[in-house]
């Protein structure tokens, strides 16, 4: 069973599994797909093709463009803005196996189009990541990065 808030719109594209949350005023595009133990916070838009994975915690007033994966167990904080073509890899570390260390993004952090967040790393609160950067550290809170791989470029003060 899929537990929704009020006014909930899921579009008649779009495949919510049975063990979904998803909260109220929060939108689901066409073709995006929603996985089993995905709890989905209030005030969220999902545009198009996007893939929430399983157990992906995602909090109030986040949206994201088309084209974005979450990988499973990530969490996605509130107020985040995610541009189209992200995702928060969950690629093992070959050196453990198949064992998988994902993530995820902190509050009011807007994250530019065709970013990708490597496995075990994070992107900390109030940051900015530009673009086509590709994220292989973790960026700590009030920072602004890109790049590929993303380097530092300054504090975030606004």
């Amino acid at each position: 069973m899929i537990k929704t808030g009020n006014n909930v719109n899921i579009h008649h594209l779009a495949y919510v599994e049975s063990g979904a949350e998803i909260g109220d005023n929060t939108q689901i595009g066409p073709f995006c797909i929603v996985r089993s133990g995905a709890k989905i916070g209030k005030n969220c838009k999902f545009t198009a093709y996007c893939e929430i994975r399983e157990n992906v915690v995602i909090g109030d007033n986040t949206s994201f463009g088309s084209r974005c994966t979450i990988s499973a167990n990530a969490t996605i904080g509130n107020n985040v803005t995610i541009k189209y073509g992200f995702v928060l890899t969950d690629t093992p570390d070959l050196k453990l196996g198949n064992f998988k260390v994902v993530e995820g993004v902190g509050d009011n952090t807007l994250i530019g189009a065709n970013v990708t967040l490597m496995p075990g790393f994070s992107i900390g609160k109030n940051c900015i990541i530009g673009a086509c950067s590709q994220v292989r550290s973790h960026v700590p809170d009030n920072q602004i990065w890109f790049g590929s791989p993303a380097k530092y470029f300054k504090d975030n003060e606004g």
